[in-house]
Formats: structure tokens, C-alpha cells, sequence
């Protein structure tokens, strides 16, 4: 039986016309039914599945799962809610973003599927392009690897305008040593939230993505 009805899109929709707290107090019952339960119901199941291949991974769903209310104490977007539900699950949950895992966002527009490093910080930002300066090919050869570039692409992030001398040599034959941000991202259609096979799609991108993740997991130390 699928995690979730097609209200856990309908919702989202609707809440995007209405995103204000008289509406979604209005929907509030519908939010737990619709969203909020089945959505720990399927966190947990889904860190079930991870932990019969890394029993590392000990966290609760709770741990995971973003508030569905916006911080917009310095955005100029004072809309209360967010339009999609996020969860991290990872050795670090939404507290540290900077530990690889599977990081997902479900919306009315897509299903997203991220992994790697977010909210790196400057120390292991620095171990990281250490790691990568002593073989560039390693790293190299694991985002090259053909389904790694089927499911997510490419490397994505933020990077640096002016390299610092010490990465220059090796920025000329890795330009990605200049990230700030090392993460990827995958999309399916949000028709595949409704779908049985749910968790076993996840858990294919969860595979290809996790040789990446547990590169960057020992590179950042």
C-alpha cells in the first residue's frame, strides 16, 4: 500500500494559493493526515532500509524532518509555510548538514533526491580539498561513474572566485577543488509519492549516490 494519497500533493497545492494561518489552521486535521503522519510513517521505513546496509546509521525520524514552518525572520518572503516537505537522513539529521546522506524534498512539482555536503564548514572544507589534492582521480572516477551521471548529474555548489595559491596546481586539473559546497541532485516525477514501489526507487538512488557520500564522510573528518 503507498505512503501517501494524492491529497499530500493536493495539499501542498492548495496551500500554495493559501499561505496564510487562517487556512492552514482551517486544514489542520487534513495537514496530520495527509502529510505529517504518513510522511514519519515513511522516514522510518525509509531508515530502516538504509540501516540493513550502514548499521552506523542510528537516528530517529524525528531527528529528520524539517518544520513545515518557514524561518522568515530575515527573508523578504514572510509566507509562513514552506510548499514541500524535507527530510535528512543522515548520521547527523537536519541539525548538521554537512554529514552526507539522503536528503529529500517532496512537492507538488517534484520528488528531489539530494546528497553530499550543504552546510560544510571551513575546517572540513579544508580536509576535503586536502583529500582531494593527494588523488584527484579518485573522486574523479566515483561522479564520472556512468549512473552516478544517469541519476544526479554533476557536482553542484557554490565556489570560489579567487583560488588560493595553495589549490591553484591542483584547481588547473580539478576546478570542483574551488567548491564551497559539494552536493547532487536527482528529480522524479511527484507521481512516484503515490506509487508502491516508492521506497525501492529511493533506495536505488540511496545506492548509486552512497560510494560519493561515504567518500566525502571521510574526506571532511
Amino acid at each position: 500500500m503507498p505512503y501517501f494519497t494524492h491529497d499530500f500533493v493536493t495539499f501542498f497545492e492548495e496551500l500554495e494559493q493559501n499561505n496564510h494561518k487562517e487556512w492552514f489552521h482551517a486544514n489542520k486535521k487534513r495537514y496530520e493526515q495527509s502529510v505529517k503522519k504518513p510522511f514519519e510513517i515513511f522516514v522510518s521505513r525509509m531508515i530502516q532500509e538504509i540501516q540493513k546496509f550502514d548499521a552506523a546509521l542510528q537516528i530517529e525520524p524525528k531527528d529528520c524532518i524539517l518544520r513545515i514552518n518557514r524561518d522568515i525572520r530575515f527573508s523578504d518572503d514572510k509566507s509562513p509555510y514552506n510548499i514541500h516537505y524535507t527530510a535528512f537522513i543522515s548520521k547527523g539529521g537536519r541539525k548538521d548538514k554537512s554529514i552526507p546522506g539522503l536528503f529529500l524534498r517532496f512537492s507538488p512539482v517534484m520528488v528531489g533526491i539530494m546528497g553530499g555536503c550543504f552546510g560544510i564548514t571551513k575546517e572540513q572544507l579544508h580536509n576535503l580539498r586536502t583529500t582531494m589534492s593527494q588523488d584527484i582521480s579518485e573522486f574523479r572516477k566515483l561522479i564520472d561513474n556512468e549512473h552516478f551521471v544517469q541519476r544526479f548529474g554533476e557536482i553542484k555548489g557554490r565556489a570560489l572566485k579567487r583560488i588560493p595559491k595553495e589549490w591553484k596546481e591542483t584547481y588547473e586539473k580539478e576546478p570542483l577543488i574551488a567548491n564551497k559546497q559539494f552536493y547532487f541532485v536527482g528529480e522524479e516525477s511527484p507521481s512516484l509519492l503515490t506509487s508502491e514501489s516508492l521506497i525501492e526507487e529511493l533506495m536505488e538512488y540511496w545506492k548509486v549516490m552512497r560510494p560519493v557520500n561515504e567518500y566525502l564522510t571521510k574526506a571532511i573528518r
